[in-house]
Protein backbone atom coordinates (compact mmCIF):
# COMPACT_ATOMS: atom_id res chain seq x y z
CA UNK A 1 0.00 0.00 0.00
CA UNK A 2 2.78 2.34 0.96
CA UNK A 3 4.25 2.04 -2.23
CA UNK A 4 1.57 2.71 -4.50
CA UNK A 5 1.36 5.71 -2.51
CA UNK A 6 4.77 7.07 -3.18
CA UNK A 7 4.37 6.17 -6.81
CA UNK A 8 0.62 8.04 -7.23
CA UNK A 9 2.54 11.05 -5.71
CA UNK A 10 5.81 10.69 -7.63
CA UNK A 11 3.74 10.76 -10.57
CA UNK A 12 1.43 13.68 -9.74
CA UNK A 13 4.47 15.65 -9.16
CA UNK A 14 6.06 14.65 -12.61
CA UNK A 15 2.52 16.21 -14.34
CA UNK A 16 2.67 19.28 -12.17
CA UNK A 17 6.57 19.84 -13.00
CA UNK A 18 5.67 19.12 -16.64
CA UNK A 19 2.18 21.53 -16.44
CA UNK A 20 5.01 24.64 -15.36
CA UNK A 21 7.32 24.12 -17.86
CA UNK A 22 4.27 24.06 -20.53
CA UNK A 23 2.70 27.70 -18.76
CA UNK A 24 6.37 28.94 -19.59
CA UNK A 25 6.60 27.71 -22.84
CA UNK A 26 3.37 29.51 -23.83
CA UNK A 27 4.23 32.63 -21.52
CA UNK A 28 7.43 33.14 -23.71
CA UNK A 29 5.30 32.42 -27.27
CA UNK A 30 2.93 35.42 -25.94
CA UNK A 31 5.35 38.13 -25.36
CA UNK A 32 7.53 36.81 -28.49
CA UNK A 33 3.69 37.78 -30.29
CA UNK A 34 3.02 40.27 -28.48
CA UNK A 35 5.56 42.93 -29.85
CA UNK A 36 5.23 46.88 -29.68
CA UNK A 37 2.41 48.61 -31.52
CA UNK A 38 5.39 50.27 -33.33
CA UNK A 39 7.61 47.22 -34.31
CA UNK A 40 4.09 45.80 -35.93
CA UNK A 41 3.24 48.69 -37.78
CA UNK A 42 7.14 48.22 -39.16
CA UNK A 43 6.44 44.78 -40.21
CA UNK A 44 3.24 45.22 -41.71
CA UNK A 45 4.34 48.71 -43.79
CA UNK A 46 2.86 51.25 -41.51
CA UNK A 47 4.39 54.11 -40.62
CA UNK A 48 7.08 54.35 -37.90
CA UNK A 49 6.79 56.32 -34.68
CA UNK A 50 7.55 60.02 -35.17
CA UNK A 51 10.77 60.04 -33.75
CA UNK A 52 12.48 58.01 -36.42
CA UNK A 53 10.80 58.70 -39.13
CA UNK A 54 9.17 56.05 -41.99
CA UNK A 55 11.87 53.27 -41.98
CA UNK A 56 10.98 50.48 -42.77
CA UNK A 57 11.88 47.09 -40.97
CA UNK A 58 14.12 46.39 -37.88
CA UNK A 59 16.15 49.41 -37.00
CA UNK A 60 19.32 47.36 -36.59
CA UNK A 61 18.62 46.63 -40.26
CA UNK A 62 17.87 49.61 -41.41
CA UNK A 63 20.47 52.45 -42.74
CA UNK A 64 22.09 53.56 -39.56
CA UNK A 65 23.22 56.79 -41.74
CA UNK A 66 18.99 57.60 -42.09
CA UNK A 67 17.97 56.72 -38.97
CA UNK A 68 20.43 59.23 -37.28
CA UNK A 69 19.76 61.57 -40.05
CA UNK A 70 15.95 61.17 -39.16
CA UNK A 71 16.66 61.41 -35.34
CA UNK A 72 18.34 64.80 -35.84
CA UNK A 73 15.68 65.97 -38.52
CA UNK A 74 12.29 65.47 -36.37
CA UNK A 75 14.13 67.26 -33.50
CA UNK A 76 16.48 70.15 -34.80
CA UNK A 77 14.94 73.18 -36.58
CA UNK A 78 16.12 74.31 -39.67
CA UNK A 79 19.65 75.33 -40.09
CA UNK A 80 19.03 78.72 -41.94
CA UNK A 81 20.56 80.08 -44.71
CA UNK A 82 24.40 80.24 -44.92
CA UNK A 83 25.49 83.75 -43.44
CA UNK A 84 27.67 85.74 -45.89
CA UNK A 85 28.99 87.94 -43.50
CA UNK A 86 31.40 88.15 -40.87
CA UNK A 87 31.22 89.61 -37.40
CA UNK A 88 32.91 92.50 -37.13
CA UNK A 89 36.57 91.66 -35.93
CA UNK A 90 37.05 93.90 -33.15
CA UNK A 91 34.02 92.87 -31.16
CA UNK A 92 34.05 92.87 -27.48
CA UNK A 93 33.18 89.14 -26.37
CA UNK A 94 30.14 88.59 -24.00
CA UNK A 95 29.24 86.15 -21.81
CA UNK A 96 28.29 82.85 -23.12
CA UNK A 97 24.82 81.76 -23.19
CA UNK A 98 25.28 78.10 -22.78
CA UNK A 99 21.60 77.13 -24.13
CA UNK A 100 21.64 73.46 -24.40
CA UNK A 101 24.92 73.33 -22.97
CA UNK A 102 23.31 74.40 -19.34
CA UNK A 103 23.45 70.86 -18.32
CA UNK A 104 27.13 70.98 -18.21
CA UNK A 105 28.65 72.48 -15.19
CA UNK A 106 31.88 72.55 -13.89
CA UNK A 107 34.42 70.09 -13.05
CA UNK A 108 34.21 68.76 -9.90
CA UNK A 109 37.50 70.14 -8.59
CA UNK A 110 37.69 67.30 -5.31
CA UNK A 111 37.74 64.43 -7.99
CA UNK A 112 40.78 66.57 -10.04
CA UNK A 113 42.83 67.23 -6.97
CA UNK A 114 46.27 67.35 -8.08
CA UNK A 115 46.01 67.19 -11.72
CA UNK A 116 48.04 69.71 -13.69
CA UNK A 117 45.33 69.26 -16.52
CA UNK A 118 42.41 70.66 -14.12
CA UNK A 119 45.07 73.49 -12.76
CA UNK A 120 45.62 74.41 -16.57
CA UNK A 121 41.88 74.79 -17.20
CA UNK A 122 41.58 76.87 -14.08
CA UNK A 123 43.82 79.38 -15.08
CA UNK A 124 42.42 82.65 -16.88
CA UNK A 125 43.72 82.17 -20.07
CA UNK A 126 41.63 79.21 -20.23
CA UNK A 127 38.52 80.94 -19.17
CA UNK A 128 38.25 83.66 -21.20
CA UNK A 129 34.53 84.46 -22.22
CA UNK A 130 33.01 83.73 -25.79
CA UNK A 131 30.58 85.68 -27.69
CA UNK A 132 27.13 85.31 -26.82
CA UNK A 133 25.80 82.23 -28.51
CA UNK A 134 22.09 83.00 -30.03
CA UNK A 135 20.05 80.71 -32.00
CA UNK A 136 21.97 81.50 -35.80
CA UNK A 137 25.40 80.73 -34.23
CA UNK A 138 23.96 77.32 -33.08
CA UNK A 139 24.40 74.08 -35.34
CA UNK A 140 21.23 72.88 -34.73
CA UNK A 141 18.25 74.81 -32.69
CA UNK A 142 16.84 72.00 -30.34
CA UNK A 143 13.09 71.62 -30.19
CA UNK A 144 12.48 71.25 -26.47
CA UNK A 145 9.23 69.26 -26.54
CA UNK A 146 10.95 65.77 -28.20
CA UNK A 147 12.06 63.44 -26.31
CA UNK A 148 13.49 59.85 -27.54
CA UNK A 149 14.79 57.10 -25.21
CA UNK A 150 15.86 53.93 -25.69
CA UNK A 151 13.27 51.07 -24.69
CA UNK A 152 13.53 49.82 -21.38
CA UNK A 153 12.66 46.29 -22.63
CA UNK A 154 16.28 46.15 -23.74
CA UNK A 155 15.79 46.53 -27.75
CA UNK A 156 17.24 48.83 -29.74
CA UNK A 157 14.27 50.53 -30.84
CA UNK A 158 14.06 54.66 -30.49
CA UNK A 159 10.71 55.68 -29.17
CA UNK A 160 9.13 59.26 -29.78
CA UNK A 161 7.71 61.49 -27.43
CA UNK A 162 4.27 60.48 -26.68
CA UNK A 163 6.11 56.74 -25.37
CA UNK A 164 9.20 58.38 -23.76
CA UNK A 165 6.70 60.05 -21.46
CA UNK A 166 5.82 56.30 -19.52
CA UNK A 167 9.82 55.38 -19.37
CA UNK A 168 11.33 58.61 -18.36
CA UNK A 169 12.12 59.88 -14.76
CA UNK A 170 9.95 62.59 -13.89
CA UNK A 171 11.42 66.14 -14.15
CA UNK A 172 13.63 65.03 -17.29
CA UNK A 173 14.20 67.57 -20.02
CA UNK A 174 14.45 66.72 -23.58
CA UNK A 175 18.10 67.23 -23.57
CA UNK A 176 18.72 64.65 -20.79
CA UNK A 177 17.37 61.89 -22.68
CA UNK A 178 19.50 62.37 -25.86
CA UNK A 179 22.78 59.90 -26.08
CA UNK A 180 26.31 61.10 -25.45
CA UNK A 181 26.52 61.68 -29.29
CA UNK A 182 23.87 63.38 -29.79
CA UNK A 183 24.48 66.00 -27.22
CA UNK A 184 27.96 66.24 -28.89
CA UNK A 185 26.12 67.28 -31.85
CA UNK A 186 23.82 70.07 -30.76
CA UNK A 187 26.31 71.58 -28.78
CA UNK A 188 28.27 72.57 -31.62
CA UNK A 189 27.96 76.39 -32.04
CA UNK A 190 29.79 79.43 -34.70
CA UNK A 191 32.38 79.55 -31.92
CA UNK A 192 33.43 75.73 -30.29
CA UNK A 193 32.91 72.10 -31.24
CA UNK A 194 32.81 71.26 -27.62
CA UNK A 195 32.73 73.53 -24.14
CA UNK A 196 35.72 73.62 -22.35
CA UNK A 197 35.92 71.56 -19.39
CA UNK A 198 33.04 69.31 -20.46
CA UNK A 199 31.17 67.02 -18.31
CA UNK A 200 30.26 64.89 -21.20
CA UNK A 201 33.30 64.20 -22.54
CA UNK A 202 34.48 61.06 -20.41
CA UNK A 203 30.71 59.67 -21.16
CA UNK A 204 31.74 60.37 -24.96
CA UNK A 205 34.81 58.91 -24.74
CA UNK A 206 34.00 55.66 -22.41
CA UNK A 207 30.76 55.19 -25.05
CA UNK A 208 33.45 55.68 -27.90
CA UNK A 209 35.80 52.77 -26.10
CA UNK A 210 33.59 50.29 -24.69
CA UNK A 211 29.59 50.90 -26.32
CA UNK A 212 28.58 47.27 -28.32
CA UNK A 213 29.48 47.58 -32.22
CA UNK A 214 26.56 46.06 -34.46
CA UNK A 215 27.69 47.54 -37.65
CA UNK A 216 31.66 47.81 -38.92
CA UNK A 217 32.08 49.17 -43.02
CA UNK A 218 34.08 50.25 -44.75
CA UNK A 219 34.39 54.35 -45.44
CA UNK A 220 34.76 54.94 -48.94
CA UNK A 221 37.61 57.49 -50.44
CA UNK A 222 40.79 57.81 -48.82
CA UNK A 223 43.85 56.58 -49.12
CA UNK A 224 44.22 53.94 -46.14
CA UNK A 225 41.48 51.77 -44.67
CA UNK A 226 39.39 53.13 -42.29
CA UNK A 227 36.30 51.71 -40.76
CA UNK A 228 32.90 53.63 -39.85
CA UNK A 229 31.13 51.54 -36.70
CA UNK A 230 27.65 51.57 -35.90
CA UNK A 231 26.37 51.77 -31.77
CA UNK A 232 23.37 50.39 -30.65
CA UNK A 233 22.10 54.21 -29.90
CA UNK A 234 22.70 55.11 -33.79
CA UNK A 235 25.92 56.96 -33.11
CA UNK A 236 28.87 56.13 -35.40
CA UNK A 237 32.49 56.42 -35.03
CA UNK A 238 35.35 56.33 -37.90
CA UNK A 239 37.68 53.49 -36.58
CA UNK A 240 41.58 53.90 -37.67
CA UNK A 241 43.38 50.32 -37.32
CA UNK A 242 46.67 50.28 -35.97
CA UNK A 243 49.74 49.75 -38.11
CA UNK A 244 52.58 51.09 -36.54
CA UNK A 245 54.04 50.21 -33.03
CA UNK A 246 54.19 53.11 -30.58
CA UNK A 247 58.50 53.09 -30.56
CA UNK A 248 58.36 52.68 -34.80
CA UNK A 249 59.39 55.75 -36.69
CA UNK A 250 58.87 56.76 -39.93
CA UNK A 251 61.77 56.08 -42.58
CA UNK A 252 63.39 59.64 -43.23
CA UNK A 253 63.25 58.04 -46.87
CA UNK A 254 59.51 57.71 -46.71
CA UNK A 255 57.31 60.83 -48.32
CA UNK A 256 55.08 62.34 -46.62
CA UNK A 257 52.09 61.50 -48.56
CA UNK A 258 52.61 57.96 -48.50
CA UNK A 259 53.61 57.97 -44.92
CA UNK A 260 51.10 55.55 -42.62
CA UNK A 261 48.21 57.13 -40.86
CA UNK A 262 48.89 56.09 -37.07
CA UNK A 263 46.05 55.09 -34.84
CA UNK A 264 47.73 56.56 -31.56
CA UNK A 265 48.39 60.05 -33.73
CA UNK A 266 44.59 60.79 -34.05
CA UNK A 267 44.49 59.96 -29.42
CA UNK A 268 46.93 62.41 -29.11
CA UNK A 269 45.93 64.92 -31.36
CA UNK A 270 42.59 64.99 -29.78
CA UNK A 271 44.38 65.46 -26.43
CA UNK A 272 46.61 68.23 -27.66
CA UNK A 273 44.24 70.07 -29.36
CA UNK A 274 42.15 70.63 -26.46
CA UNK A 275 45.53 71.70 -24.15
CA UNK A 276 45.62 74.37 -26.58
CA UNK A 277 42.37 75.43 -26.09
CA UNK A 278 41.47 75.24 -29.87
CA UNK A 279 38.80 72.22 -29.54
CA UNK A 280 38.50 71.95 -33.07
CA UNK A 281 39.06 67.71 -33.43
CA UNK A 282 36.35 65.58 -32.72
CA UNK A 283 36.40 63.63 -29.24
CA UNK A 284 38.75 60.24 -29.70
CA UNK A 285 39.53 57.30 -27.98
CA UNK A 286 41.56 54.11 -27.92
CA UNK A 287 39.75 51.11 -28.22
CA UNK A 288 40.66 47.19 -28.19
CA UNK A 289 38.46 45.73 -30.87
CA UNK A 290 37.59 41.85 -31.82
CA UNK A 291 38.41 41.42 -35.20
CA UNK A 292 36.21 38.06 -35.71
CA UNK A 293 33.10 39.39 -33.41
CA UNK A 294 33.28 43.28 -34.30
CA UNK A 295 34.36 43.55 -37.92
CA UNK A 296 34.04 40.19 -39.74
CA UNK A 297 31.36 38.33 -38.40
CA UNK A 298 28.96 42.15 -38.04
CA UNK A 299 30.32 43.15 -41.72
CA UNK A 300 27.52 43.53 -44.44
CA UNK A 301 30.57 45.30 -46.56
CA UNK A 302 31.02 42.39 -49.44
CA UNK A 303 34.09 43.60 -50.39
CA UNK A 304 35.50 44.32 -46.78
CA UNK A 305 34.29 40.52 -46.20
CA UNK A 306 36.51 39.05 -48.99
CA UNK A 307 39.32 39.99 -47.79
CA UNK A 308 39.53 38.34 -44.17
CA UNK A 309 42.03 35.74 -44.06
CA UNK A 310 44.03 33.29 -41.44
CA UNK A 311 47.90 34.14 -41.23
CA UNK A 312 50.21 30.93 -41.31
CA UNK A 313 50.77 32.15 -37.62
CA UNK A 314 47.00 31.59 -36.79
CA UNK A 315 46.04 35.51 -36.28
CA UNK A 316 42.85 36.63 -38.23
CA UNK A 317 43.75 39.41 -40.80
CA UNK A 318 42.33 41.78 -43.15
CA UNK A 319 42.86 44.48 -45.87
CA UNK A 320 40.40 46.47 -47.37
CA UNK A 321 40.21 48.12 -50.68
CA UNK A 322 42.20 51.81 -50.73
CA UNK A 323 45.03 53.12 -52.40
CA UNK A 324 47.79 52.15 -49.83
CA UNK A 325 48.78 49.87 -47.84
CA UNK A 326 45.21 47.42 -48.65
CA UNK A 327 46.59 44.18 -49.74
CA UNK A 328 47.97 41.25 -48.00
CA UNK A 329 51.45 42.20 -47.64
CA UNK A 330 49.69 45.24 -45.25
CA UNK A 331 47.19 43.20 -44.09
CA UNK A 332 46.03 44.01 -40.27
CA UNK A 333 46.28 41.51 -37.98
CA UNK A 334 44.79 40.67 -34.88
CA UNK A 335 46.49 38.64 -31.82
CA UNK A 336 45.32 36.58 -32.79
CA UNK A 337 42.22 38.76 -33.36
CA UNK A 338 42.41 41.81 -31.24
CA UNK A 339 43.39 44.66 -32.92
CA UNK A 340 44.40 48.49 -30.90
CA UNK A 341 42.57 51.22 -32.87
CA UNK A 342 41.53 54.84 -32.57
CA UNK A 343 37.81 55.41 -32.63
CA UNK A 344 36.81 59.10 -33.68
CA UNK A 345 33.20 60.61 -32.98
CA UNK A 346 31.65 61.91 -36.52
CA UNK A 347 30.49 65.09 -36.91
CA UNK A 348 26.77 65.20 -37.74
CA UNK A 349 25.95 63.88 -41.48
CA UNK A 350 26.53 66.99 -44.00
CA UNK A 351 22.90 66.02 -45.31
CA UNK A 352 21.82 67.77 -42.01
CA UNK A 353 25.30 69.82 -41.58
CA UNK A 354 26.70 70.88 -44.74
CA UNK A 355 30.53 71.40 -44.34
CA UNK A 356 32.30 73.22 -47.14
CA UNK A 357 36.06 71.76 -47.84
CA UNK A 358 38.89 74.57 -48.28
CA UNK A 359 42.08 74.24 -50.36
CA UNK A 360 44.94 75.20 -47.85
CA UNK A 361 46.87 78.23 -48.92
CA UNK A 362 50.10 76.48 -47.87
CA UNK A 363 49.24 72.75 -49.74
CA UNK A 364 51.95 71.05 -50.61
CA UNK A 365 52.63 69.72 -54.15
CA UNK A 366 52.23 65.99 -53.60
CA UNK A 367 54.92 65.62 -55.91
CA UNK A 368 58.50 63.94 -55.19
CA UNK A 369 60.71 66.81 -56.83
CA UNK A 370 58.32 69.90 -57.63
CA UNK A 371 57.72 72.55 -55.04
CA UNK A 372 54.63 74.22 -54.26
CA UNK A 373 54.96 78.18 -55.18
CA UNK A 374 54.55 79.06 -51.16
CA UNK A 375 58.08 77.10 -50.66
CA UNK A 376 59.61 78.98 -53.81
CA UNK A 377 57.89 82.79 -52.75
CA UNK A 378 59.12 84.24 -49.60
CA UNK A 379 56.59 87.08 -50.01
CA UNK A 380 53.80 84.68 -50.10
CA UNK A 381 51.48 85.69 -47.41
CA UNK A 382 51.15 88.64 -48.94
CA UNK A 383 49.45 87.02 -51.98
CA UNK A 384 46.93 85.08 -49.54
CA UNK A 385 46.08 88.35 -47.30
CA UNK A 386 44.59 89.66 -50.89
CA UNK A 387 42.60 86.47 -51.61
CA UNK A 388 39.21 85.61 -49.84
CA UNK A 389 38.32 84.83 -47.18
CA UNK A 390 42.11 85.23 -45.51
CA UNK A 391 41.45 89.37 -46.75
CA UNK A 392 39.29 90.04 -43.35
CA UNK A 393 38.09 88.39 -40.32
CA UNK A 394 40.32 85.63 -38.13
CA UNK A 395 40.69 83.04 -41.07
CA UNK A 396 43.93 83.72 -41.44
CA UNK A 397 45.00 83.27 -37.92
CA UNK A 398 42.84 80.54 -37.39
CA UNK A 399 44.56 78.51 -40.19
CA UNK A 400 47.95 79.45 -38.45
CA UNK A 401 46.60 78.57 -35.55
CA UNK A 402 46.12 74.82 -37.40
CA UNK A 403 50.08 75.56 -38.71
CA UNK A 404 50.94 75.42 -34.85
CA UNK A 405 49.09 72.32 -33.74
CA UNK A 406 50.71 70.44 -37.25
CA UNK A 407 54.12 71.49 -36.04
CA UNK A 408 54.13 70.48 -32.64
CA UNK A 409 53.06 66.77 -34.17
CA UNK A 410 55.58 67.21 -36.89
CA UNK A 411 52.06 66.61 -39.54
CA UNK A 412 52.55 67.23 -43.33
CA UNK A 413 49.69 66.20 -44.06
CA UNK A 414 47.46 69.05 -44.60
CA UNK A 415 46.21 69.57 -47.87
CA UNK A 416 42.48 70.32 -47.24
CA UNK A 417 40.58 71.50 -44.04
CA UNK A 418 36.44 71.97 -43.65
CA UNK A 419 34.45 74.30 -41.90
CA UNK A 420 30.06 74.40 -41.44
CA UNK A 421 28.99 76.19 -43.99
CA UNK A 422 26.20 77.82 -42.04
CA UNK A 423 28.34 79.91 -40.32
CA UNK A 424 30.04 81.20 -43.34
CA UNK A 425 33.47 82.53 -42.98
CA UNK A 426 33.41 83.35 -39.26
CA UNK A 427 34.18 80.52 -37.72
CA UNK A 428 36.79 78.09 -36.61
CA UNK A 429 38.41 75.15 -38.77
CA UNK A 430 37.98 71.74 -38.41
CA UNK A 431 40.98 69.81 -37.21
CA UNK A 432 40.39 66.83 -39.39
CA UNK A 433 42.31 63.94 -40.05
CA UNK A 434 45.69 63.57 -38.12
CA UNK A 435 46.93 60.33 -38.81
CA UNK A 436 49.74 61.55 -39.91
CA UNK A 437 51.17 63.57 -36.68
CA UNK A 438 53.84 62.17 -34.34
CA UNK A 439 55.55 59.85 -37.06
CA UNK A 440 59.30 61.11 -36.32
CA UNK A 441 60.08 62.39 -32.77
CA UNK A 442 63.81 62.89 -33.87
CA UNK A 443 62.72 65.85 -36.47
CA UNK A 444 61.42 68.81 -36.13
CA UNK A 445 60.15 69.89 -39.86
CA UNK A 446 60.67 73.56 -39.90
CA UNK A 447 58.33 73.98 -43.48
CA UNK A 448 55.27 73.52 -41.11
CA UNK A 449 55.73 76.78 -39.92
CA UNK A 450 55.70 78.63 -43.33
CA UNK A 451 52.42 80.32 -42.79
CA UNK A 452 53.81 81.82 -39.39
CA UNK A 453 57.20 82.50 -40.59
CA UNK A 454 55.85 84.31 -43.43
CA UNK A 455 52.68 86.30 -42.40
CA UNK A 456 54.68 86.76 -39.08
CA UNK A 457 50.74 87.09 -37.27
CA UNK A 458 49.17 84.83 -34.58
CA UNK A 459 46.61 85.33 -31.98
CA UNK A 460 47.47 86.92 -28.92
CA UNK A 461 45.40 84.26 -26.92
CA UNK A 462 47.41 81.59 -28.69
CA UNK A 463 50.18 82.78 -28.05
CA UNK A 464 50.10 83.58 -24.52
CA UNK A 465 48.99 80.07 -24.00
CA UNK A 466 52.07 78.23 -25.66
CA UNK A 467 54.26 80.71 -23.56
CA UNK A 468 52.35 79.10 -20.79
CA UNK A 469 52.77 75.93 -21.67
CA UNK A 470 56.84 76.23 -21.59
CA UNK A 471 56.72 76.91 -18.16
CA UNK A 472 56.24 75.02 -14.73
CA UNK A 473 54.01 73.73 -14.01
CA UNK A 474 52.35 73.93 -17.46
CA UNK A 475 54.43 71.88 -19.19
CA UNK A 476 52.56 70.47 -22.29
CA UNK A 477 54.86 67.49 -22.07
CA UNK A 478 53.94 66.86 -18.77
CA UNK A 479 50.29 67.81 -19.67
CA UNK A 480 49.70 65.55 -22.51
CA UNK A 481 51.27 62.75 -20.49
CA UNK A 482 48.42 63.20 -18.05
CA UNK A 483 45.49 63.61 -20.48
CA UNK A 484 46.86 60.16 -22.35
CA UNK A 485 47.23 58.19 -19.16
CA UNK A 486 43.01 57.92 -19.19
CA UNK A 487 43.19 56.08 -22.83
CA UNK A 488 42.28 52.72 -22.37
CA UNK A 489 45.42 52.46 -25.20
CA UNK A 490 47.54 53.97 -22.72
CA UNK A 491 50.60 54.65 -23.11
CA UNK A 492 49.72 56.86 -26.53
CA UNK A 493 53.10 58.50 -27.28
CA UNK A 494 56.09 57.45 -26.34
CA UNK A 495 58.32 59.55 -23.69
CA UNK A 496 60.72 60.77 -27.47
CA UNK A 497 57.53 61.88 -28.66
CA UNK A 498 56.35 63.94 -25.59
CA UNK A 499 59.82 65.50 -25.47
CA UNK A 500 60.01 66.48 -29.08
CA UNK A 501 56.69 68.42 -27.81
CA UNK A 502 58.81 70.95 -25.51
CA UNK A 503 61.38 71.30 -28.13
CA UNK A 504 59.20 72.23 -31.23
CA UNK A 505 56.83 74.54 -28.79
CA UNK A 506 60.50 76.56 -28.21
CA UNK A 507 60.66 76.81 -31.81
CA UNK A 508 57.45 78.35 -32.58
CA UNK A 509 57.97 80.77 -29.59
CA UNK A 510 61.06 81.77 -31.31
CA UNK A 511 59.76 82.10 -34.64
CA UNK A 512 57.15 84.24 -33.06
CA UNK A 513 59.88 86.31 -31.13
CA UNK A 514 61.82 86.79 -34.45
CA UNK A 515 58.67 88.26 -36.01
CA UNK A 516 57.99 90.93 -32.75
CA UNK A 517 61.75 91.98 -32.89
CA UNK A 518 61.29 93.06 -36.53
CA UNK A 519 58.03 94.87 -36.07
CA UNK A 520 57.32 98.10 -35.73
CA UNK A 521 55.18 97.24 -33.24
CA UNK A 522 54.04 94.48 -31.41
CA UNK A 523 49.74 94.74 -32.37
CA UNK A 524 51.12 93.86 -36.07
CA UNK A 525 52.25 90.39 -34.91
CA UNK A 526 50.07 89.61 -31.42
CA UNK A 527 46.63 90.46 -33.02
CA UNK A 528 44.37 91.46 -30.16
CA UNK A 529 41.56 88.64 -29.64
CA UNK A 530 40.95 88.67 -25.69
CA UNK A 531 41.00 92.53 -25.12
CA UNK A 532 40.46 93.20 -21.41
CA UNK A 533 40.01 89.65 -20.33
CA UNK A 534 43.81 89.45 -19.95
Amino acid sequence: MRCRLQTLVQRKFKILLLFLLLSALLLHLAMDLALPTARRLWSSGGKAPKGLGAVAGSPLLASPKKLSLRILQDFSGSNGSVERSSHPQGAGPKIKDPGVQQQRGDVNRARTKGSKLAALFEHPLYNIPLPEVTDKDKLFVVNPMEKFSLQSSGSDEWVSSSKAEAILPTGKTAYDTYPAWLKFHVGINRYELYPRRDPLMPTLLHDLATMRIVSSVQKSGGTQLKLIMTFPNYGQALFKPMKQSRDQETPMDFFYFSDFERHNAEIAAFHLDRILDFRRIPPVSGRLVNITKEIRDITTDKKLAKTFFISPAGNVCFYGECSYYCSTEHALCGKPDQLEGSVAALLPDKTLAKRRSWRSPWRRSYHKSKKAEWELNPNYCAQVRQTPPYDRGHRLLDLIDMTVLDFLMGNMDRHHYETFEKFGNDTFLLHLDNGRGFGKHSHDEMSILAPLQQCCSIKKSTYLRLQLLATRPYLLSELLREALAADPLAPILTEPHLRALDRRLGKVLEAVGRCLARAARPGEVLVDDVGPWV
